[in-house]
């Protein structure tokens, strides 16, 4: 006798990247473009926080919603990153990594048959939370002329009678897309006058270029009260191992997904607690410092990407860019298993960010210069190759 799987578990599908990079791990000498983690070691002060918190025995549970000590340290970073002040001990809740939060969120949020709506392409986990809290997900396609980000127009189209809660990710995982203060305001005005609830996943808030300054839609007037803002440490801080992340948001809703938490992980380590308080506190110079590294990559990146004929707008944020490869006349998966096997050189298609990835393929700019720089000439190569074969098989 079998065990039977839970319908709504079994209709999810397993994640296109980590299918993918199955393929990867069997073969020898491959670049990798494909996962998004910092190639940077967490910055040392930090680890050695770590360090001594076990050298000091620290070694127990913590409160469910997290140390005080972090809490006042996220509370801090966040007033100091969008000009909102969050009681460090009923508004803010650390979790295991953001996917935990946003997981905590949703379930603490929807009702069965309650619809999310989120704008893609994007991260890979959104539609399955969203289907494991047993709400129904709703994407909204955006376009590479309007350098994917969300439109206050097509948010509004999108919303039905059972729309609960739109979810935002800016910069956004794959594309590297952001959005300015004019716009993401336009989406708050339509989240108020639809009474909607917001998520807004800000993971890369600290990874933005060319001087920009993110702006979250939680700065916006009205919006803190129906806004869950959901951010971490992996990226910026390259802390990714430490798993720690936190929520924000109003009373009742970190008392709900803390009862969740509380039930499903009781509270996240003591260990990487201490080190992220650590980060919060003292670890700007080095976020700066890699952010400053990941720009120049990311110039780098774009150019020759253009140079090679396959067209890609200069993200401002995160450390992804998305090229169009619609040019060589291969699909996303074709363009990237060719890639793979006759170059070694590893990308992720656009698809598995949702439909409308397809004719794009996500490159991450973490990791080191000298490596994109040989993974770009080998991609070039590649299609010049391609591009010279569709050359003869026409004449």
């Amino acid at each position: 006798m079998s065990i039977p799987i839970a319908d709504h578990v079994r209709d999810i599908p397993r994640s296109g990247i980590r299918d993918f990079f199955e393929i990867v791990q069997s073969m020898a000498d491959v670049i990798s473009l494909g996962i998004g983690e910092p190639d940077f070691v967490t910055p040392w002060h930090i680890r050695e926080a770590a360090i001594y918190s076990l050298e000091k025995g620290r070694t127990g549970y913590t409160s469910n919603l997290g140390l005080p000590r972090l809490r006042r340290a996220i509370s801090d970073t966040v007033h100091r990153a969008t000009g909102v002040r969050y009681d460090p001990l009923s508004e803010v809740l650390v979790s295991v990594g953001v996917s935990e939060a946003i997981d905590a969120a949703l379930r603490a949020i929807l009702n069965p048959g309650d619809e999310v709506l989120y704008h893609e392409p994007c991260y890979v986990s959104y539609n399955p939370s969203v289907a494991l809290a047993f709400g129904v997900a709703r994407p909204i396609p955006t376009r590479a002329a309007a350098e994917f980000a969300l439109t206050a127009a097509d948010l509004e189209a999108a919303i039905g009678p059972r729309t609960k809660a739109v979810m935002l990710n800016f910069p956004t995982n794959p594309t590297g897309a952001t959005m300015d203060r004019a716009q993401i305001e336009a989406i708050a005005e339509v989240c108020l006058r639809h009474q909607l609830v917001v998520l807004t996943d800000e993971i890369y808030s600290e990874l933005t270029y060319d001087g920009r300054e993110h702006f979250s839609i939680v700065s916006v007037p009205g919006m803190k009260e129906r806004t869950i803002y959901l951010h971490g440490l992996s990226k910026a801080y390259a802390m990714t191992g430490f798993r720690i992340g936190y929520a924000c948001g109003p009373n009742a809703v970190i008392e709900a997904m803390m009862k969740i938490h509380q039930y499903s992980i009781l509270c996240a380590s003591i260990t990487s607690q201490d080190a992220a308080t650590e980060a919060l506190e003292r670890g700007t110079p080095a976020m700066l410092r890699m952010r400053r590294e990941y720009e120049l990559r990311r110039n780098y990146i774009v150019s020759a990407l253009n140079d090679m004929g396959l067209e890609c707008f200069k993200p401002r944020g995160a450390f992804y860019v998305f090229p169009n490869i619609t040019s060589t006349g291969l699909t996303s998966q074709e363009f990237s298993l060719r890639l793979l096997r006759e170059k070694r050189v590893a990308v992720v298609p656009g698809p598995a960010f949702g439909p409308s990835g397809e004719g794009h393929v996500r490159c991450s700019y973490a990791t080191g210069l000298d490596q994109i720089k040989i993974a770009m000439e080998r991609m070039a190569e590649f299609v010049r190759e391609v591009r010279a074969g569709q050359a003869r098989s026409a004449a």
